[in-house]
């Protein structure tokens, strides 16, 4: 306790929370279910400490959809109830989610790193819309990262462009 101030204690996650879990690179999403399970999609190379192996999963078109006690699939990564979504979608009831997402488990499903995702898949249990903020948050940086290198090497073009025009 070296700020002074005591722990405070995660809260208890309660069925049909979403869980957000912080890998190194990324954001792993499961959706709690009970008893400390999670539900969670899992492409081949997702598991706890992975870090940048993680990364492999986007070379897949294919993830399991698992269910595993919250602390086996968060490992050491820090973790957090995140419902983010409950202020602009009403979430479906809890026995509907749960029910959803244990008929789900085993199943073999279609993954897709920029529409089919863990993070879709677990917004789509919850509220019956698949999607992901970290998917168009990323393609937002490259659209405005890539707006701002073109314009960039336009400048650069320009003034090289002048530079060449007086030396003649």
């Amino acid at each position: 306790m070296a700020s002074g101030r005591p722990l405070r204690p995660l809260p208890e996650p309660k069925p049909g929370d979403l869980i957000e879990i912080f890998r190194p690179i990324y954001k792993h999403w499961a959706i709690y279910v009970g008893d400390g399970y999670v539900i969670h999609l899992a492409p081949p190379s997702e598991f706890a400490g992975a870090g940048a192996a993680s990364i492999m999963s986007a070379l897949t078109d294919k993830a399991i959809v698992k269910k595993e006690l919250l602390c086996v699939v968060a490992g050491r990564d820090k973790y957090q109830i995140n419902n983010k979504h409950d202020d602009k979608y009403t979430p479906l009831p809890v026995n509907k989610i749960i029910q959803q997402a244990e008929s789900l488990v085993g199943q073999e499903v279609l993954y897709r790193l920029t529409s089919e995702n863990c993070e879709h898949f677990v917004n789509n249990l919850r509220y019956g819309v698949a999607r992901s903020d970290q998917v168009r948050d990323a393609l937002k940086t490259i659209g405005i990262t890539g707006a701002v290198g073109f314009a960039a090497l336009g400048i650069v073009g320009a003034m090289l462009s002048k530079t060449k025009n007086q030396k003649q």
